[in-house]
């Protein structure tokens, strides 16, 4: 990824794809084989967030084009296994309910809330820690990557909680089946265009930082951060296409466990 930014926007398409399919296999197979397997691959996951607080520790004073490249794997490291102990049940939230229908708007919110918060507040936490531990730093851009991937899973979650038109929700774990009834289908919220907008806005910043920078380690971080913040927004705009995105990785994993007296559909 060093030798173009393109390269390295290309890079961080492909280790974007990789790390999501790598977590949503290893969820597959765990949940497949019961809740103490799917404790056990949250566990023997820790090495990976051990790795990457390291690495981000290690790359803040370099901002050689290999120092920001560590820098961004490393960050993609800790929100991987924050992200895996979530769809692994371990780090959710106090309500692991179905959300009763017609209730009002106040206490469906509450109720989401109350299915994501500690792991909101996992994630949260790690931005602080970054940030104060990388306060000053030459090498600022695995801070930034983790600050992108927050902010757009942020966005993300309140549009599937005021409603879009596509939810996707093949990929949850059997843990999860109460998480979609929290969620609501609407052709649009009001919310959308702002998300949308913001990260179109966000991506033209990091290609024009991209173009003003001085230094390799500057335009390969840049060029990352814009390659991700655009990955984003292209997430987002899968909630309002109908498009198959979940064809990028149903090919390589196992085929979920069924059940029959099971009454969540996740394919609808």
């Amino acid at each position: 990824m060093a030798g173009s930014p393109w390269i390295a926007a290309l890079g961080a398409l492909f280790v974007w794809w990789f790390s999501t399919g790598a977590i949503l296999l290893v969820v597959r197979r765990a949940d497949a084989a019961g809740p103490a397997a799917m404790r056990r691959a949250v566990v023997l996951g820790l090495p990976v967030l051990a790795l990457g607080w390291l690495g981000l520790f290690r790359t803040f004073d370099d901002p050689s084009t290999q120092g920001v490249v560590l820098a961004f794997l490393s960050a993609l490291a800790v929100w991987g296994w924050i992200e895996l102990a979530f769809l692994g049940g371990v780090v959710t939230g106090p309500n692991r309910h179905v959300c009763p229908p017609r209730i009002a708007e106040w206490e469906r919110f509450i109720r989401a809330w109350g299915t994501i918060a500690y792991h909101e507040m996992a994630l949260v936490g790690a931005l602080i820690v970054m940030g104060l531990a990388g306060a000053g730093s030459e090498n600022a851009f695995g801070i930034w990557t983790f600050a992108v991937l927050f902010f757009a899973r942020i966005s993300a979650k309140l549009n599937l909680f005021l409603g879009v038109p596509k939810i996707n929700t093949e990929f949850l774990p059997s843990g999860l089946a109460h998480l979609p009834s929290h969620f609501h289908t609407a052709n649009m919220n009001w919310l959308f265009p702002y998300s949308v907008t913001a990260l179109t806005f966000a991506v033209t910043c990091w290609i024009e930082r991209l173009y003003a920078a001085t230094t390799p380690g500057a335009v390969t971080g840049f060029a990352l951060l814009a390659a991700l913040t655009g990955l984003a927004l292209l997430e987002h705009w899968f909630m309002v296409a109908k498009l198959p995105d979940e064809k990028l990785w149903r090919w390589m994993l196992p085929a979920p466990k069924t059940d029959t007296n099971d009454q969540t559909d996740y394919a609808k």
